[in-house]
Order: C-alpha cells, then structure tokens, then sequence
C-alpha cells in the first residue's frame, strides 16, 4: 500500500531534476552564446570601463593575461546580456511551486531588484570610480610613473560596482521582509545607530582608497537606503494591515 506514494514521490522528484537540468543548460547555451557576441565588442566594451578613470593605458605583463581578461570582461558582458533570459528560465522552475500571492510578489519585486541593482551600478560607475580611482592613481604619481594592469584594474572596477548594485538592494530585500513579516520598521528603526556604525565600517571594506571622502560617500549612501528602508516597510506593514482587516471584516451583508 506504501509503494505507490514513495513511486510517485521519486517520479516527480525525477521530473523536477530534468526541468532543472533542461533549464540549466538552455541557460548555459544562453550564457555562451551571449559571451561570443560580447567577445566582438570586447573593445568597446573596455572604453566603457575606462571612461570614468579618463585617458588611462593599461598594460598586461604576462603571456595570457591579455586574452584571459578579454576572456573574463567577455563573460561578464555576456551574462549580464543574457540576464533576462536567465530570470525567465528561473521563473519557469519556480514558478508553478508558488502560490498566486507568492507568484504575484515575484512579479513584483524581480523587476524593482533589477532596477535598484542598476541604480546601483550607475552610482559607483558615476560618482565613485572617479573619485577613487583619481587618489589611486595620483598617490605616489610624482615618484613614478603608474602602469596598471588590465586584471587589476577589471577586478577593481567589477568588484566595486558589484558591491555597490548589491548594496543598493538593501530597500528590496527589506520590503520583502517586512511584506512576510519578518521584520517591521520600529525592528530597523530601532537599530538605526548600530546600521550607522556598519555603514562606516563595511565601507572601509567596499572602498578601495583610505581617503575619508569616499567612505563617506559610501557610509552615507547605506544610511540613506536604510532610511528608505525603514519607510517603505512602513509603507507595507500598512498595506499588509489593510488587506488583513479587509479579510477579517467583510463587508456587512445589507
């Protein structure tokens, strides 16, 4: 009598291992085709990279670095090109698990994480680099000659602004929790000093200079998404509280 559920059970668990393995590789054929496309602007894409540093040239020192950063700026471009196909193919697998409130909250927030993750990127690529970069590189200029290499220097513009897109997210991830009710806006508001401290020492780790100026603009950049954070938690324990009482007080048949 117990065969037939566990012979299901290891049945569906086999369906969902081959739809994950058939959207891993549509995801993979996506991610390269992505790449080899990426790889014929690989040169413009590098002026983008450079632009907010200014008149800069940088050299490789090895035999393969110059084709392994090629490499490694064609991937990157690549997936961030193959981005939407990647977030479909992710909610083609999760989807049909969730239930209609839940599906509805992914609609929701995966095109705001998107945005906020750009927003991010636009900030540091626009305000931080610039600044960061010029004390790098005019720290020591009047002693020697800087000659930069091209994986230090695509490691150090992609971790910063990858750092920077993911803090950006801080507004999202929060709403999300509150909307679960996780967390609630005094729960954050309550730790606002401790977040301000953070702020400061987690930008001491994000910015690569040790210069005051852009740690605070880092610092305070976090304090001003945490401060959004605790308002648009507020915004949804509202809302949350409102659809609750609508549930729990129908309207009075007349």
């Amino acid at each position: 009598m117990t065969q037939q559920p566990q012979r299901e059970e290891k049945t569906s668990v086999l369906d969902h291992l081959r739809e994950l393995r058939r959207r891993l590789l549509w995801s993979i054929i996506a991610v390269a085709i992505a790449t080899c496309v990426c790889f014929f602007f690989v040169e413009d894409i590098f002026a983008i990279l450079k632009e907010p540093v200014g008149d800069i040239e940088l050299v490789f020192i090895e035999m393969t670095e110059g084709f392994s950063t090629y490499m490694r700026v064609s991937l990157a471009a690549g997936i961030v090109l193959a981005m939407p196909f990647l977030v479909y193919q992710f909610l083609m697998f999760v989807l049909p698990a969730l239930t209609t409130s839940e599906k509805r909250m992914v609609y929701v927030i995966l095109p705001v994480i998107t945005v906020m993750f750009a927003a991010g990127v636009f900030f540091g690529y626009r305000y931080l680099v610039p600044p960061a970069a010029g004390f790098l590189l005019g720290f020591g200029a009047d002693l020697a000659e800087p000659q930069i290499r091209m994986s230090n220097y695509v490691n150090f513009i992609t971790r910063l602004l990858l750092a920077i897109g993911i803090m950006f997210e801080l507004p999202v991830v929060t709403s999300f929790l509150a909307r679960m009710g996780i967390i609630t806006s005094k729960w954050l508001a309550d730790r606002r000093k401790m977040m301000i401290i953070f702020s400061f020492v987690l930008a001491a780790f994000i910015t690569p200079t040790p210069d005051a100026v852009n740690q605070s603009i880092v610092a305070g950049t976090l304090i001003v998404l945490y401060e959004i954070s605790i308002w648009t938690a507020r915004l949804v324990q509202r809302r949350r509280a409102t659809a609750v009482a609508q549930v729990e007080s129908p309207p009075v048949q007349p």
